[in-house]
C-alpha cells in the first residue's frame, strides 16, 4: 500500500512498483501511470489518499477507479500505438488519459454533464489533445465514429450492450463489467471473422452503467 504521507513522485512509484507486484507486466501501461497524475483528478480532501490502490469518490456517486483495476483493463485491451478506442464513462478522466498515451483518438461518453465537463476542462488544460468528450448514453456507444479497434466500459452492466458490439471492428476488443448493481464480472469480448469469442477474466465492482441498454436510473 502507498503511504498517505509521500509526496506525489515517490508515491506514484511506490504504487508502480505494488501494480507490479499485483500482476501487472505491461511496462507500458505502468509508464503510463508514472505519466499521469492520478492526484489531480481527485478532489483535494483525497490528496492523500491518491496513490493508494483504492478507488475514491467523485462525486455525484460515482468514482475513480481503484488503480489496480485501470491498469488490469488498460493491459487487457492490448493496445498498439495508433487506435481508436471508445471510453463508456468518462468519470474523472483518468481511465481516458491513461488511454491517450496509446491512442490516435480517444472518444469518451459520460452520462453525468457536470462530470463530463470538468474532465473536458481538465484534460484541456493537462495538454490532451487525441481526446474526444460527449455527454450522452454511452450504451448508445458513438456510431457517428464506429467502427473502434478497442472499446472500454467503466461502469457495470445487466449485459452486454449490443450497440457496443455492433460498434466493434473485426479484430477489435471490448471489456465490459456486466452482473448486478453490486458485483461484476469482467467480461473481455474479441471480434473476429467467425464471431464473437467471450472469456471472463474475474470479479470486479463498479458503479451501475446507467441508460437505455443498461440499468435504469434511480
Amino acid at each position: 500500500m502507498v503511504s498517505r504521507h509521500l509526496n506525489p513522485d515517490i508515491a506514484r512509484e511506490r504504487l508502480i512498483k505494488h501494480l507490479r507486484g499485483r500482476g501487472i507486466k505491461d511496462e507500458r501501461v505502468l509508464e503510463a501511470f508514472r505519466k499521469v497524475p492520478r492526484h489531480q483528478f481527485v478532489d483535494g480532501a483525497m490528496y492523500a489518499q491518491a496513490y493508494d490502490d483504492n478507488a475514491l469518490p467523485i462525486g455525484g456517486g460515482q468514482t475513480i477507479s481503484q488503480p489496480y483495476v485501470v491498469a488490469l483493463m488498460t493491459e487487457l485491451l492490448e493496445l498498439g500505438s495508433d487506435e481508436k478506442i471508445l471510453e463508456i464513462g468518462t468519470g474523472s478522466g483518468f481511465q481516458a488519459a491513461i488511454l491517450a498515451q496509446f491512442s490516435r483518438r480517444v472518444y469518451t461518453i459520460e452520462r453525468r454533464r457536470e462530470l463530463g465537463e470538468a474532465a473536458r476542462k481538465l484534460l484541456r488544460a493537462m495538454g490532451y489533445e487525441n481526446i474526444v468528450f460527449k455527454i450522452g448514453d454511452g450504451t448508445h456507444g458513438w456510431r457517428q465514429h464506429a467502427p473502434f479497434d478497442k472499446i472500454i466500459v467503466t461502469a457495470g452492466a445487466p449485459v452486454v450492450p449490443r450497440t457496443l458490439v455492433e460498434q466493434l471492428s473485426v479484430g477489435g476488443r471490448l471489456l465490459i463489467p456486466t452482473g448486478d448493481r453490486a458485483y461484476q464480472e469482467l467480461e473481455v469480448y474479441d471480434k473476429t471473422d467467425a464471431g464473437i469469442q467471450k472469456r471472463s477474466v474475474g470479479g470486479v465492482v463498479f458503479v451501475p452503467l446507467v441508460g437505455e441498454h443498461g440499468w435504469e436510473g434511480r
